[in-house]
């Protein structure tokens, strides 16, 4: 049986389907990721972000509508500034004359400091110590341990003298429950150790884990600021040694250190990598006894090794770290090999800057280093990374090839170019008053760098040539009595 429809339904059929037909679909809410990290995203989850290779990192997002956001109380009216109040952000000393110079004067009321190394390297010990000494009856410290007990923490107190009253300690893997202490307590100093150990309830993930430690981060910045606790922060480390967690941790402290040193020797140096306080890339200098952690007040022997006489492949210099002058040695071994590809060992050293260095020595200075393994390094575990050292690695190398001492009190300073030339660097006069007042005699400088002490007598170069020749002339002659042929 055939069903028949009317005009008026016909019509009205044939009037939705147009409205169908131009009809503009919706496009589906689709959900995302994004990197914890740099903010890179991605339709679909990977293990790895594309873009800053870090694992882990990537998040779930949705797609949010745009919103206004009205207008909020504010917590203080806007002030002047010539009217704001810096009597509550004037520093107060740690006790360790070493980690002043590195803050900038001391502790500042609510700055965060965040403090990353290695493990075993010392972070403990020197928190421990800081806690113990910054505090007072009035100002107590608290301690927030995460990875020990509070036992543990005082056979370390009672091992490096820091059993004082005011000191208290806690051991808490909560973020609301270390909150709490920090109610209680309301101390003048907090130590947490380490960030990565602590989690929220409130938010998902593991500790340590991205979410979570830009949770426990944020709340423990948050309560710095508002009470004016200064806080140090412990942060663990990956195994090509940055901070492990979201790069925006350090971003939103105020102060990153970082704890260097080999745990095979004593000598620990802290270096600040941000400071809104102070210098940056200020260095302390500080040696790992039985009893804790000692300031070491001038560390230029430190970096040099005592010899009896003259060796061959080694050379001094000056670096400077932060507002620091530094005596340090850098020595080179150069041997033959039978290998159809020569080694390149580098420690303390920057691999690609030594790598262009024997690149210009053998095509500019027509030394023959292609078929030969070359060994560098420097002396005490010292990093060096600036380019005014470049001269002294060059010396070292021509040394070790030649078979030829450098003198022991002379000094070389000048960044190597492509071109074989020797450019100036920073702050030449603070390091030449520096090497002279530890007994050095000579230095190879570049051109133009300005005034000298009396008592040192500096040849001034142009070129890496320049200065091989230069060292063979003002240098003793071998025992064969045919000066070296550079």
């Amino acid at each position: 049986m055939r069903q028949e429809f009317t005009k008026p339904e016909l019509s009205a059929a044939a009037s939705m389907l147009r409205r169908m037909a131009t009809r503009t679909p919706k496009t589906p809410k689709t959900a995302g990721f994004r990197c914890g990290e740099c903010g890179w995203q991605t339709t679909k989850w990977i293990g790895r972000c594309g873009e800053c290779q870090a694992w882990g990192t990537l998040e779930e997002i949705g797609v949010t509508a745009a919103r206004t956001v009205a207008s909020g109380k504010v917590t203080a009216p806007a002030t002047p500034i010539g009217e704001v109040d810096i009597t509550h952000a004037a520093a107060f000393p740690t006790g360790i004359e070493e980690l002043d110079r590195v803050l900038g004067g001391g502790l500042v009321p609510g700055a965060v400091i965040l403090l990353a190394g290695e493990p075993g390297v010392g972070k403990s010990t020197l928190l421990l110590e800081v806690a113990a000494r910054a505090g007072a009856e009035s100002s107590p410290s608290l301690y927030i341990t995460g990875e020990e007990s509070a036992a543990q923490v005082r056979l370390r107190a009672e091992r490096i003298g820091a059993l004082v009253p005011h000191l208290y300690l806690a051991s808490e893997t909560d973020l609301g429950a270390a909150l709490s202490h920090v109610e209680s307590v309301r101390p003048q100093v907090l130590v947490v150790d380490s960030v990565q150990t602590l989690a929220s309830l409130e938010v998902e993930g593991q500790p340590g884990g991205v979410t979570q430690v830009r949770e426990v981060a944020g709340s423990l910045i948050r309560v710095a600021k508002e009470h004016g606790i200064a806080t140090i922060l412990v942060g663990h480390v990956t195994k090509d040694g940055t901070i492990a967690g979201p790069r925006v941790l350090e971003h939103l402290v105020d102060v990153v250190l970082q704890v260097e040193g080999d745990r095979h020797t004593r000598l620990r140096i802290v270096r600040a990598a941000k400071n809104r306080y102070g210098a940056a890339d200020e260095v302390g200098c500080f040696e790992l006894n039985d009893d804790g952690l000692t300031g070491i007040a001038d560390p230029s022997g430190l970096f040099v090794s005592s010899r009896a006489e003259a060796v061959s492949g080694t050379c001094l210099t000056m670096t400077v770290e932060g507002t620091r002058p530094l005596l340090a040695e850098v020595q080179a071994l150069v041997a033959a090999t039978n290998v159809p590809t020569p080694r390149r060992a580098t420690s303390g050293l920057d691999n690609a800057r030594m790598a262009m260095i024997l690149a210009v020595l053998e095509r500019r200075a027509g030394l023959p280093l292609s078929s030969r393994d070359v060994h560098t390094a420097t002396v005490g575990g010292m990093r060096i990374t600036e380019p005014a050292v470049d001269l002294a690695v060059a010396l070292a190398v021509a040394s070790a090839a030649r078979d030829f001492a450098i003198p022991p009190t002379m000094i070389a300073l000048g960044e190597v170019g492509l071109a074989g030339e020797v450019r100036r660097v920073a702050s030449t006069q603070r390091r030449l008053a520096e090497a002279a007042r530890l007994g050095v005699t000579h230095a190879i400088v570049p051109k133009d760098s300005g005034t000298h002490p009396q008592s040192m007598q500096v040849i001034e170069v142009s070129s890496v040539r320049e200065a091989l020749g230069a060292l063979s002339r003002m240098a003793p002659k071998p025992k064969s009595d045919e000066a070296p042929d550079f």
